[in-house]
């Protein structure tokens, strides 16, 4: 989109983002069947999955920036009415992610048949969900049981859900297992040496991997925290905690920013490919925390930088371009750099997230 990055360019933007979001769908490409022998599919709009769950999740604070639009509110409970009348599917941590949208949804529309979906998915998920040594949620997928390992997308697919319903449904309970959950992977995944996050850790020979210091998964992390702090109250102590693990991470990635903003899908790694759901995720993240004065100018500067890198990306369809496909983890660095280039709704959600906070930073209007 070859346009100047202004907050109205942006706002602009955020129009052509939904509608290339509802539009998607699998053409194929991609043969991922689950494990009860269903068909995989994380690209339509209509699955029920994590890529769809992240997209409604921008919807849904579109929705709220706009004053609860009632376009966005009917496009949303079509949604879930749909999603609902089909019958969900087996409970993971990638088929939590819708949850979060729904939460923020049912937070403002109250409907008894939604919060017992809520109900019934969150006590299933403290009683019934599998979970590693220290209590972190298994990161069990739809095609794929991963025993003993923690993965840095757990926390936006999983607990931020837990921390918005319980928030939303006076359930401090919820919360404080969402506050948990990111102590114990903030202690696993954490890089010591950088203040990044590693992709993932298993208990099986306790390692992390490549060690891949990936970049959407840290793009959810900087995310992550500060989406934490708008969906729930979080304890004093916990917050202060979570503040200084935010601070330690950027001081980290913005030294690793590329000259057009964009940061590398492995980002100390130049031979990796620059990657715009990344650069999404950076965007929103550093943008949101120095509005809500978590970080300073200089992180608004970089956000800013990485929104006009996105908002480039966009085509005249609204489909956010160079967004590498959901990653498995890694045993080796190759595994990241090899990943395919494909539009998805996670990379709609970045984006509009992306935009939705510069427009703000701009002074564009919603």
């Amino acid at each position: 989109m070859s346009i100047h990055a202004t907050g109205e360019a942006m706002a602009h933007a955020l129009s052509l983002l939904v509608q290339g979001l509802t539009s998607l769908t699998d053409e194929g490409r991609f043969d991922e069947p689950n494990l009860d022998g269903t068909a995989g599919d994380y690209i339509s709009f209509d699955s029920w999955e994590w890529p769809q769950g992240v997209g409604l999740f921008g919807l849904t604070q579109l929705w709220e920036a706009r004053d609860f639009d009632p376009a966005i509110g009917t496009l949303l409970g079509d949604w879930f009415d749909r999603a609902l009348a089909r019958g969900l599917p087996r409970m993971n941590v990638n088929t939590t992610a819708p949850m979060l949208a729904l939460s923020r949804y049912w937070a403002k529309t109250r409907r008894d048949d939604h919060r017992a979906v809520l109900e019934d998915w969150a006590a299933r998920l403290m009683t019934d969900f599998k979970r590693t040594p220290l209590g972190g949620f298994q990161h069990d997928v739809s095609d794929k049981i991963n025993d003993g390992e923690l993965w840095d997308d757990t926390l936006f697919m999983v607990a931020l859900f837990l921390a918005s319903y319980g928030q939303a449904a006076g359930r401090p309970d919820l919360v404080q297992e969402a506050e948990r959950q990111f102590l114990v992977h903030t202690h696993f995944l954490t890089d010591r040496e950088t203040g990044l996050w590693f992709h993932g850790w298993t208990f099986d020979g306790r390692h992390n991997f490549a060690r891949a210091r990936w970049a959407r998964g840290n793009a959810w992390i900087t995310a992550g925290i500060v989406d934490l702090f708008e969906v729930a109250e979080v304890s004093p102590a916990i917050r202060a905690f979570l503040i200084g693990v935010l601070t330690d991470q950027v001081q980290a990635l913005l030294p690793l920013q590329q000259a057009d903003g964009t940061w590398r899908t492995l980002m100390d790694d130049d031979s990796s490919y620059v990657e715009t759901s990344a650069t999404a995720g950076f965007a929103y993240g550093l943008l949101k925390a120095a509005r809500l004065g978590l970080g300073p100018d200089s992180w608004r500067e970089a956000g800013l930088q990485a929104a006009k890198a996105v908002l480039a990306a966009i085509d005249d369809n609204g489909t956010l371009q160079g967004v590498s496909y959901g990653t498995r983890m890694g045993h080796d660095l190759q595994h990241y750099r090899d990943i395919p280039i494909q539009p998805t709704a996670y990379g709609q959600s970045l984006a509009i997230l992306a935009m939705l906070e510069g427009s703000r930073a701009k002074g564009g209007a919603l």
